[in-house]
C-alpha cells in the first residue's frame, strides 16, 4: 500500500540528489531497496565520498563516524542532511516529521523509539543518532516482528544488539523475530566476544579458536549468566522451544530432545558437539557417520575399507552425462553386487548439472524424473527405493518459490503418471529441503550441510525429515582401498537398499525417437488395413488417432517396460489393438456402467440409444474391466511389485472405483497393461484359470509372446486367431524399439 510520506521522501531524493548520485527512484510511495540505495548514496554525497555505491560499507561508516559521531539538533550539518534521516525514518515506518530539515521533537521521539525497538537504547541513550544506528536505518531490516515472527527470537535479537553493538565489527541486526544469515553470524561474534577475542580477531567464523574455546564452556542444568543466555539463544534460533536465560530443567529436556533428533550423544548438557550443531550447519566435523556418498566406484577393497570404518549406507549417482569428467560417478557394472556382498546398502542420487537457478523448471523436472527412474530401473533398484534429486547450489528463498518448487512438483506428477514405485527425496541446503518437503514433493532430505556459508543453511534448522547430514569430505583406506567420500550422519529414516534386481543381459527399451514417427504410422496403418481391422463402421477412433494416443503415453510405457523387464512392444501392441477396436457399443456399455453405479445416465450419453444398467465393461484405451483390473493389480501387489491396497473384485464399490480410474486416466489404464500380462502369465487366478508360464521377459520367445497376447483377450478360437494377427503388429513396434535401444 502506498504511503504519502514515503512518496514525499522519494520526491525529495529525486529532486535534490537525482543528478548528483546517478540514479532516481520510482515515486510510488512504497519502501524498497532502490529507495534505501538512493538515500545511502545521498548520504555519501553529503559526506563528500567521491565513489558512490548502494552499499553502506566501511568507508561510509568510518567517514560518518569521523565527521558526525553524534547527530542531533545542534550538530546537524544541513537541512538536507536531516531530510535524509527523516526520509529513512518514514521508510522504516517511524514518524520523520514533515521532512522539513528540522530535527525536532517528533524526529527525536522517532529515533528514541527506533533505538528501543533495536534494543540499543541503553547503549545509545537519548535522541542522538549514532553511526551504527544510521547504517541500520538505511536498510530493509525490520525492528518489530513481521510475518508471524517469534517474540522469543526478537528478544534474543534485541539482547545481542544491546550487549554487543559497541564492539567494532558487530552491527545492528534485525529484530523481526526471524532467524537469518546475519543473526547466525552475529551469534558467532557474540560467542567470540565472550571467549575474550579482541576486535579484529573476532570474525564470525567457526574456526579453531572458537571451537577450542567452546570445548571449555560446557553448560548444564544450573548454569546461569551470559553463557546460559547464549546457549538458550542458540537453541531457540534452532526452533527449540526452551526459555531464554538460565539453564533450567526445561532447557535440559529440550537439549535431550535436540541431541536425540540430531543423532548426538544424549547428555542433556550443552557440550561442544551440541554447541557446534547449534551454531554451524556441519556441526562437529570429527563425528563419525554411518553413511557416505561419493563419485568413485566401490570396489571390493574399498567396500571392505568402508565397512571397517563403520559405514553402512553409501550414496551413489544414477547417471553421469559426461563421458570424460568423473568417469566413475555413475554406478558401475557389478558395483551394486559388491555393495550387497559386503553387507552395505546403497541410496541413489540423481544429478546432472543442478548448480544454478536456470536449470530448474517443470520441463526439466519431468525429464529428470524419467531419466532418474529409467536409470534406477536399469541399475536394478527395486520398488520403494528413494531417489535424491539434487539442488546443488545456494538457492535463495525467492528462487525456491519461482524455480525449485515447480521443478519438484513436476517430478512428483511425472512419477505418479508413470506409476513408478520409486520415492522422492531431495539433496540440498536446509531451507530448500524443508520447503520442498513441506510442499509434499519430497519425504526425506539429504542435507548439504558442508556448505555452511550457503544462505539456505545459515539461519535454518536441520529439516524435520532429514535422512543424511553431509558434514565433511574425508579419505578412507589406503592403496587399492583408498576412496574419497563425503562423511554423512544417518538419521535412520532411510536405510538405502541392500538387494537389487540383476542387471539384464539384454538392453532395456528407451523412449521413442520421433524421427521414426512417419515410418511407424505407415507400417501400422498398412498392416491393419491388410488384415481388415477393425474392418467396419461403428468404431470411435481412427487408427492414426489410436497410435498418436499410445505414443503420448510413451513415458508411461517405457517406464513400465523397464521396471518389469518386458518389451515395450508387448504393452504397445495390446493397448493399440484394443484402442483401435473401441466401438460405439463400448461407449453405450460405458454409459451403462455409470448408470448402474450412480443411478443416472451421464450427460454425455443422454442421446445414446439402448443404455442399460451394466455392472462392468471393458473400458479405456486398453479396454480393461474394473474386475480384471482389480485381479491383475491385486496379483502384482501380492507379489510385491506394486504398492497399493488389495481390492475385492466382487464388491461393487471397489469395482466402480477401479473402473473409473481405467476409464478416466489414460496413464493409469496403460500402466495397468503390464500387470494384466503378468497376471496372465501367472495363470489369471480368479478368472479363467490357465497354466502358469514364465513372466514376460526381455528374451521372450515368439511362442510366449503369442500366448500372452492371446491371454490378454481371453480364450477360445477368436482369441487364438486374433493373437496370431497381433504378432506382426508386435514385430512392427519391436522393430523400431530395437533400432532405438541399440543405436
Amino acid at each position: 500500500m502506498a504511503d504519502a510520506m514515503v512518496l514525499k521522501a522519494q520526491q525529495f531524493v529525486n529532486k535534490v540528489y537525482g543528478s548528483r548520485i546517478g540514479m532516481t527512484v520510482k515515486e510510488d510511495g512504497r519502501t524498497g531497496w532502490t529507495t534505501m540505495y538512493s538515500l545511502t548514496r545521498a548520504l555519501q554525497w553529503e559526506l563528500g565520498i567521491k565513489s558512490l555505491s548502494n552499499s553502506f560499507g566501511p568507508t561510509t561508516l568510518s567517514t560518518l563516524a569521523s565527521k558526525h559521531p553524534r547527530l542531533n539538533a545542534s550538530t546537524m550539518p544541513s537541512a538536507d542532511f536531516c531530510r535524509i534521516i527523516q526520509s529513512g525514518l518514514y521508510c522504516k515506518g517511524y514518524d520523520g516529521g514533515d521532512i522539513d530539515g528540522k530535527y525536532n521533537s517528533r524526529v527525536q521521539a522517532a529515533v528514541k523509539k527506533l533505538k528501543q525497538d533495536m534494543g540499543v537504547d541503553k547503549a545509545y541513550p537519548g535522541a542522538d543518532l549514532k553511526p551504527k544506528v544510521f547504517k541500520a536505518l538505511l536498510n530493509m531490516d525490520a525492528y518489530v516482528t513481521v510475518n508471524s515472527g517469534s517474540r522469543a527470537i526478537r528478544e534474543i535479537q534485541q539482547w545481542m544488539n544491546g550487549r554487543y553493538v559497541g564492539r567494532r565489527d558487530f552491527f545492528v541486526i534485525p529484530c523481526d523475530g526471524h532467524h537469518s544469515r546475519d543473526v547466525a553470524k552475529s551469534m558467532l561474534y557474540a560467542i567470540q566476544y565472550e571467549l575474550g577475542m579482541a576486535d579484529g580477531a573476532a570474525n564470525g567464523v567457526f574456526g579453531p579458536g572458537t571451537q577450542d574455546g567452546l570445548k571449555n564452556h560446557t553448560v548444564a542444568a544450573g548454569t546461569t549468566g551470559t553463557w546460559a543466555q547464549l546457549f538458550t539463544a542458540a537453541m531457540i534460533l534452532n526452533k527449540r522451544g526452551v526459555p531464554f536465560g538460565n539453564f533450567t530443567a526445561d532447557v535440559k529436556a529440550g537439549v535431550e530432545a535436540f541431541q536425540s533428533f540430531s543423532k548426538l550423544p544424549v547428555s542433556g548438557a550443552g557440550d561442544f558437539r551440541t554447541w557446534a550443531s547449534l551454531l554451524v550447519s556441519y556441526g562437529d566435523q570429527t563425528r563419525k557417520g554411518a553413511a557416505c556418498d561419493g563419485v568413485t566406484k566401490v570396489t571390493p577393497a574399498r567396500a571392505q575399507a568402508l565397512k571397517d570404518a563403520g559405514y553402512k549406507y553409501i550414496g551413489r549417482y544414477l547417471y553421469n552425462p559426461s563421458t570424460a569428467s568423473l568417469p566413475e560417478k555413475e554406478i558401475q557394472p557389478g558395483e551394486l553386487e559388491t555393495i550387497k556382498k559386503y553387507g552395505l546398502r546403497c541410496f541413489p542420487i540423481f544429478q546432472t548439472w543442478a548448480r544454478s537457478v536456470d536449470y530448474y523448471s517443470p520441463a526439466q523436472g519431468k525429464t529428470d524424473c524419467m531419466n532418474a527412474s529409467y536409470k534406477a530401473e536399469e541399475h536394478g533398484f527395486k520398488p520403494g527405493t528413494r531417489i535424491y534429486f539434487a539442488v546443488d547450489y545456494d538457492a535463495v528463498d525467492d528462487e525456491v518459490t519461482s524455480h525449485v518448487l515447480p521443478y519438484f512438483r513436476a517430478i512428483k506428477a511425472q512419477m505418479s503418471r508413470m506409476g513408478s514405485q520409486f520415492k522422492i527425496g531431495i539433496y540440498g541446503p536446509r531451507n530448500v529441503c524443508s520447503r520442498v518437503s513441506a510442499a509434499g514433493y519430497a519425504h526425506a532430505s539429504f542435507v548439504s550441510d558442508m556448505s555452511s556459508g550457503f544462505s539456505g543453511n545459515l539461519g535454518y534448522p536441520l529439516p524435520d525429515n532429514w535422512s543424511f547430514d553431509q558434514i565433511v569430505t574425508k579419505t578412507v583406506g589406503s592403496g587399492d582401498s583408498r576412496i574419497e567420500i563425503d562423511n554423512n550422519i544417518a538419521s535412520g529414516r532411510d536405510t538405502g537398499q541392500g538387494d537389487f534386481t540383476a542387471a539384464p543381459a539384454q538392453k532395456l527399451d528407451l523412449g521413442f525417437n520421433l524421427s521414426y514417427w512417419d515410418a511407424l504410422v505407415k507400417e501400422t496403418e498398412d498392416y491393419m488395413k491388410s488384415i481388415g481391422r477393425p474392418g467396419s463402421t461403428g468404431y470411435v477412433y481412427a487408427r492414426k488417432q489410436c497410435l498418436e494416443t499410445i505414443m503420448t503415453l510413451d513415458d508411461v510405457i517405457t517406464s513400465a517396460s523397464r521396471r518389469h523387464r518386458m518389451r515395450k512392444a508387448l504393452i504397445q501392441t495390446s493397448a493399440y489393438w484394443e484402442f483401435c477396436h473401441y466401438s460405439q457399443v463400448d461407449v453405450v456399455e460405458d454409459a451403462g456402467v455409470a448408470y448402474y453405479h450412480t443411478a443416472a445416465i451421464p450427460d454425455w450419453a443422454k442421446d445414446l440409444p439402448g443404455v442399460e444398467k451394466l455392472v462392468d465393461s471393458s473400458t479405456g484405451i486398453a479396454k480393461i474391466q474394473g474386475r480384471t483390473g482389480i485381479l491383475a493389480r491385486n496379483n502384482s501387489i501380492r507379489a510385491g511389485i506394486l504398492s497399493g491396497n488389495v481390492l475385492d473384485p466382487a464388491k461393487d464399490s471397489d469395482r466402480w472405483s477401479m473402473w473409473q480410474k481405467l476409464n478416466q486416466d489414460n496413464a493409469f489404464n496403460v500402466g495397468t497393461v503390464p500387470h494384466m500380462h503378468i497376471w496372465a502369465a501367472d495363470g489369471k487366478k480368479g478368472d479363467h484359470d490357465e497354466t502358469p508360464i514364465r513372466h514376460p521377459a526381455l528374451d521372450y520367445t515368439d511362442g510366449e509372446t503369442c500366448q500372452i497376447l492371446r491371454r490378454y483377450q481371453g480364450f477360445g478360437d477368436q482369441a487364438e486367431a486374433d493373437a496370431k494377427l497381433r504378432m506382426p503388429l508386435y514385430a512392427i513396434f519391436e522393430k523400431y524399439n530395437r533400432i532405438i535401444r541399440e543405436s
